[in-house]
């Protein structure tokens, strides 16, 4: 039975037993977060770090460790939870974070404050990020409200995608000039939650916990919106302020997400698929199901990426999109996507 034609029964009986799973698989990437690195260690000995008196254990998992853990647990919520969003104002599955030129607007402005301020560390090019992600994005809702009618879904895709052509472009042909650009900016492209600190968290945590509520507080205008233009009207909807609304949430998760850690890919396509196939279309359930399922899933891509290269590292972003792949083809092949 797919999602579309699941009955609330079992859509009820699916989340109940979706959620504490999903809650108890959070803990277990925790875990797994804090044992596992260049120097691993039992979770026997996590726990010790974090609740004994074994002050080894303690500097590893708390000083080395968490900060990493944490910093993953919130841009994972705020990248499943950001592209939930797009996906509920484009109506379309495909759609992501980026397609509004918000991470591409964040690259050019890295990519420029690398190659004429000379700034190459992520604490000093983290607001041009973010500004550039919400250039991006007034841009591209500017482009598709120009003209008669509204921002429809079909006009922000088409603009989002033309703007980010052009910002890509940009990028490309500022690290051929100057190619020593180049070494800087892959560090932070390639979404990697290495060598951030708490700092990095707590700067993010002031543009990501009011997107969370914002995004949380709009699930029934975004109900009404998804039974079409017309009828969310008729409903009383009132759909220009929910549009942009949800744009100013999408901005600030994926911004302050794409500031901290660069682009990290594929989490905002296929969270939002999950969670429908988990609790249904309803938003009121399927956006806190999408900060669980975006937790664990960037979760378990940084574990991996310590994993199969050890004592090496992979990126999470690179990782995510790999890992993330076969499920959301698994979920498409087994008819459990959940219809927008």
């Amino acid at each position: 039975m797919t999602p579309a034609a699941a009955t609330p029964v079992t859509r009820r009986r699916r989340a109940a037993w979706a959620v504490p799973l999903m809650v108890i698989g959070i803990l277990l990437a925790v875990v797994a977060g804090l044992a596992i690195g260049t120097n691993p260690i039992s979770p026997v000995r996590v726990l010790a770090g974090l609740f004994g008196d074994d002050p080894e254990a303690r500097t590893v998992v708390i000083g080395n460790r968490m900060p990493r853990v944490v910093l993953a647990i919130v841009i994972g919520a705020a990248l499943g939870l950001a592209g939930h969003l797009m996906q509920s104002l484009t109506r379309n599955p495909l759609a992501d974070p980026g397609l509004l030129g918000i991470q591409a607007g964040a690259s050019a402005a890295v990519v420029s404050a690398i190659a004429f301020f000379g700034i190459t560390n992520p604490g000093g090019y983290a607001w041009f990020a973010l500004v550039g992600a919400a250039a991006g994005a007034l841009v591209g809702y500017g482009l598709a409200a120009v003209g008669r009618g509204s921002a429809s879904p079909v006009r922000l895709i088409l603009a989002g995608t033309a703007i980010s052509g052009a910002l890509y472009s940009y990028v490309s042909g500022v690290l051929i000039v100057q190619p020593f650009t180049f070494s800087a900016f892959r560090f932070w492209e390639i979404g990697s939650l290495t060598t951030r600190d708490l700092s990095v968290t707590g700067g993010v945590l002031w543009f990501v916990v009011p997107g969370i509520l914002l995004a949380l507080a709009l699930a029934a205008p975004l109900n009404g919106l998804a039974l079409g233009h017309e009828t969310a009207i008729a409903l009383g909807v009132r759909t220009v302020r929910t549009q942009v609304l949800a744009l100013v949430a999408v901005v600030l998760l994926t911004g302050g997400a794409t500031a901290a850690v660069g682009p990290v890919a594929f989490i905002g396509l296929a969270v939002p698929h999950l969670s429908r196939a988990l609790v249904g279309p309803d938003h009121r359930k399927g956006l806190p199901m999408s900060i669980l399922a975006g937790i664990l899933m960037l979760q378990l891509a940084d574990v991996v990426g310590r994993v199969i290269a050890w004592p090496q590292e992979i990126g999470a972003g690179i990782v995510a999109a790999v890992v993330g792949a076969p499920v959301l083809v698994y979920l498409v092949r087994t008819g459990k996507v959940g219809r927008l």
